[in-house]
C-alpha cells in the first residue's frame, strides 16, 4: 500500500472499525470492546492495519483516519449496554497533536456516548518519543472522565517511570508473552510479573491474544482480571456488534490441569499469599484458625457473621467467650483436635435469636502441626446447613401428610411409565389384594385381576399407549378375603415439552356397590317383564 491509495481510501470512506470483546475471566461478562482499524478495500477485501497504519503515519493522515474510525465506532457503540466501554489505541504520531482530546470529545458527545466509558490505550513506544505531549493530552482526557491503559507492556521499553508519569487505569499484557506462556517458562514469569505489578498498583490487567482454554486458566490463576483474543471472539464489523456483546462462558479451572503445577512453581510468594487471602475471605464456608489456647488467630467474614460479631472483635478472644451458647457442644471436639485427631463434619445446633427453629451447622476441626509434630493450632471450617435441614424436615412432613392421605383415601392412586409399567401403586392396593408393592410393580398388578379380565385390561392399556387416549377400564380384583370386587381404573398421560408421553397418572375406585345395584336393577327389570297384567 502507498500513501495515495490510503488517501483514496479516506476519500471513499473505506476505513471502518471492527470490535473485539474484552471479557472478565472469572465470570465471562463482556467488560468492553477494543476498536480495531480495518480497510474495506474495493478489490482486496478487508485489509488488516499492519498494511496501512504505518503508511498513514508517514503520509500525515493518521489523525484523519483515526477520527473517521472514532466517529463510526461511537455511532455503532450506542448498542453497547452499560457499563461496557470502548477502547481506542492511539498512534505515537497522534501524541504530537494537542487537539487530540478535543477531537475525541467531539466524536463521543456527537452521539452522547459517555466519556467515562472511553478507554484510550497508549503504547510504551509512544511515551518514549512524546512523554510531555502524552502527559498533557492524558491529563486533559482524564479531566473529562476518560480512562487510560498502557498497551503492550513488557515488550522491550518497559519502565516504571512510564507507569508513574501518566495516570493509568489499566495495563495490557502483550500477546507475544500470552501466546507462549503455557510452553515457555520465561514468558510465564514475565506475565506473572506484569500481572503482579498491575495488582500492586491497583491497575486493571488485560491479557491480549488469548487463544486457548489453558492460557485462560493460567491467566486466571495468576490473578489477571480480563482477557481478549480469539478464544472469546474474533473482531467483528459494526453490523455484528450485537453478537459480540453477549456474555461468554466463564473460565473454569480443571483440578487435574498441569496449569496448577506450573503456577505454583512460578508465582511470587506475595502473589500466592494474595490468592490464598482472596480464597479465605471469599469462601462460602466459615473459616478460622485457633491457637492452642483456643483463641481466634484469624477468621473470615463468613464465620464472623455466623457468630454475630465483626471480624476484629474475634481476634485474640476465646471461643468460649465469643459463642458461649454452643461452646459446651464444641469443647469435646476441640480437645480431640488439640490431641492431634481430625474432627470431620460434626453436626451441632443452636437456638436462633429471632425465635425461629434452631440453626444447624456442620463443624470440622483439623489440627495443624509444626516440624516437631506438635499441634500449634486448629484449622476450623463450618458450614451452615440450617436451610437444608429445615427443607428436609418440611419434605419429610409433606411426605408424611401425603402418605396418610393416600392410605386413608378410598381411591387407589397409581403411576405407569411410558411403557405402561407400574412404578407406584397406593398402599391401599396391598390392603385390598394382599399383593406387596414389589409384586405389583411392572405388570405384576395384572396377576391380581380376575382371569377373565386380565387380557381385556392389558389390551386397554396397550391401546392407550399407542393412541394417547385416556385409560378407562373396569375389572375385578381378588380381595384378601378371597372374594372378587369390581374396580374402575382411569388415568391420563403426561407429556414432555416435545409432546412425548413420559408417564401416566391415574387411580382406581371400588365400584362393587355400584355393580351390585346395577345388577339388582337389571334383575328387577327382568322380573317386571314377566309379571301378569
Amino acid at each position: 500500500m502507498n500513501a495515495e491509495q490510503v488517501r483514496a481510501g479516506l476519500r471513499n470512506n473505506e476505513f471502518v472499525p471492527f470490535f473485539q470483546p474484552v471479557v472478565v475471566l472469572h465470570s465471562g461478562e463482556v467488560a468492553g470492546m477494543e476498536v480495531l482499524a480495518r480497510w474495506q478495500h474495493g478489490s482486496l477485501g478487508v485489509v488488516l492495519p499492519g498494511a496501512f497504519v504505518g503508511v498513514a503515519e508517514q503520509a500525515g493522515v493518521i489523525g484523519e483516519l483515526t477520527g473517521m474510525l472514532m466517529q463510526k465506532a461511537f455511532r455503532a457503540a450506542t448498542l453497547l449496554p452499560e457499563p461496557q466501554w470502548l477502547a481506542f489505541n492511539v498512534s505515537p504520531y497522534m501524541l504530537h497533536d494537542l487537539t487530540l482530546p478535543e477531537r475525541i470529545l467531539e466524536a463521543a458527545t456527537a452521539v452522547a456516548f459517555p466519556l467515562d466509558r472511553v478507554v484510550i490505550e497508549i503504547t510504551e513506544s509512544a511515551l518514549l518519543e512524546n512523554l510531555q505531549h502524552a502527559q498533557a493530552i492524558s491529563m486533559e482526557l482524564k479531566t473529562h472522565g476518560c480512562r487510560l491503559a498502557l498497551d503492550d507492556f513488557g515488550t522491550g521499553y518497559s519502565s516504571l517511570l512510564h507507569l508513574q508519569s501518566l495516570p493509568f487505569d489499566g495495563l495490557k499484557v502483550d500477546r507475544s508473552f500470552v501466546g507462549s506462556m503455557t510452553e515457555n517458562r520465561e514468558s510465564r514469569k514475565i506475565v506473572s510479573a506484569v500481572v503482579g505489578l498491575g495488582q500492586s498498583l491497583g491497575l486493571t490487567t488485560v491479557a491480549e491474544g488469548v487463544e486457548t482454554g489453558e492460557q485462560a486458566e493460567m491467566l486466571l490463576l495468576l490473578g489477571c482480571e480480563m482477557g481478549q483474543g480469539w478464544l472469546f471472539g474474533k473482531p467483528v464489523p459494526a453490523e455484528r456488534l450485537s453478537d459480540a456483546i453477549t456474555m461468554r462462558a466463564p473460565v473454569r479451572l480443571r483440578p487435574n490441569s498441569s496449569v496448577w503445577r506450573d503456577i505454583s512453581y512460578n508465582s511470587p510468594p506475595g502473589q500466592r499469599l494474595s490468592h490464598l487471602q482472596a480464597l479465605y475471605d471469599g469462601a462460602p464456608v466459615g473459616l478460622a484458625f485457633l491457637s492452642p489456647e483456643l483463641r481466634y488467630i484469624s477468621i473470615n467474614q463468613q464465620l464472623a457473621a455466623m457468630n454475630g460479631a465483626p471480624v476484629h472483635s474475634h481476634l485474640g478472644r476465646l471461643v468460649s467467650e465469643m459463642i458461649p451458647g454452643v461452646y459446651p457442644q464444641l469443647e469435646i471436639h476441640l480437645q480431640r483436635a488439640l490431641g492431634g485427631a481430625p474432627v470431620h463434619a460434626v453436626e451441632i445446633t443452636r437456638e436462633a435469636d429471632d425465635g425461629r427453629p434452631e440453626e444447624t451447622f456442620l463443624v470440622s476441626y483439623l489440627p495443624a502441626f509444626d516440624e516437631a509434630n506438635e499441634v500449634v493450632g486448629i484449622s476450623v471450617a463450618i458450614v451452615d446447613v440450617t436451610t437444608r435441614r429445615r427443607t428436609e424436615a418440611a419434605l419429610r412432613e409433606s411426605e408424611d401428610h401425603y402418605r396418610h392421605m393416600v392410605e386413608l383415601s378410598p381411591q387407589i392412586p397409581w403411576v405407569l411409565d411410558e411403557h405402561g409399567m407400574a412404578t407406584m401403586i397406593s398402599p391401599r392396593w396391598q390392603q385390598i389384594t394382599g399383593m406387596s408393592e414389589e409384586d405389583s410393580r411392572g405388570r405384576g398388578f395384572i396377576r391380581g385381576l380376575h382371569p377373565d379380565d386380565q387380557e381385556r385390561v392389558t389390551e386397554s392399556i396397550e391401546h392407550s399407549l399407542r393412541t394417547g387416549e385416556p385409560i378407562d377400564v373396569e375389572c375385578r380384583v381378588r380381595a384378601a378375603s378371597g372374594e372378587w370386587r369390581w374396580i374402575r381404573s382411569r388415568g391420563a398421560p403426561r407429556h414432555d415439552k416435545d409432546g412425548k408421553i413420559i408417564r401416566w397418572y391415574g387411580s382406581a375406585d371400588d365400584v362393587e356397590t355400584q355393580k351390585q345395584l346395577e345388577e339388582e336393577l337389571r334383575r328387577r327389570a327382568g322380573e317386571d317383564r314377566f309379571l301378569p297384567i
